[in-house]
């Protein structure tokens, strides 16, 4: 059985330095996604909704990977790739302490060798074994180039973000690069850690911003 080490093949886009901010040309990639609101009055942390998408897209990542595991025909393995946001605001007021305003697309990374077939029978068989729960109707199997963008791995409380947003605005302006967010580009975090289990001084959190050339 062939064995995909996506880990160690996209280790450039999974696993930057904390220490120094660099540009990276993120290419196609292949995703499980969902998209979805914070509700007024909540945050991620209690959102009914977000729980909903947590469940139906992690509940997708693995259901696709044994399926594919046990398959007669051409199986493969490969490992649940980490979850992923992209964050935007509704009515374009970011604060991080205001958090009900917020719209969000969760992302987990898949091969290329999964098909939509492949996608549509793992969704079948997550309602077969959890009910027709309200978060998998909305899942899909989409495709998403984020191209040019400035990324650095953010470690400590989500709170904490805004000190390594400034690094990342410095290095672009150093650079002459001009921040996307907000532009058609959104806010990207990818999860290393689990805030369930890992101290907050501990969590690593990649953060990406889109960006373009300074005209």
């Amino acid at each position: 059985m062939k064995t995909l080490d996506l880990k160690k093949d996209l280790k450039a886009y999974y696993n930057p330095s904390a220490k120094t901010v660099s540009y990276i040309e993120v290419p196609r990639f292949q995703f499980l996604m969902v998209e979805d609101s914070i509700e007024p009055g909540k945050e991620p942390g209690n959102s009914p909704l977000y729980q909903q998408t947590m469940e139906a897209i992690y509940g997708a990542a693995y259901t696709l990977k044994f399926m594919l595991k046990l398959c007669e025909k051409d199986p493969f393995d490969y490992p649940v790739m980490p979850l992923e946001g992209l964050w935007t605001v509704r009515d374009g007021k970011f604060d991080l302490k205001v958090k009900d305003n917020w719209d969000f697309t969760s992302m987990i990374l898949t091969p290329d060798q999964v098909t939509r077939d492949d996608f549509t029978a793992a969704v079948e068989e997550l309602k077969r074994k959890k009910g027709d729960k309200p978060g998998f109707s909305r899942l899909r199997l989409e495709t998403f180039e984020e191209g040019p963008c400035v990324q650095v791995m953010h470690i400590g409380p989500y709170a904490n973000e805004l000190e390594t947003l400034e690094r990342m605005w410095a290095f672009m302006e150093k650079n002459g690069y001009q921040d996307r967010v907000g532009q058609g580009g959104k806010h990207h975090e990818i999860y290393l850690g689990d805030p369930r289990r890992a101290a907050p001084e501990k969590l690593k959190t990649i953060l990406r911003h889109p960006v373009a050339r300074k005209q």
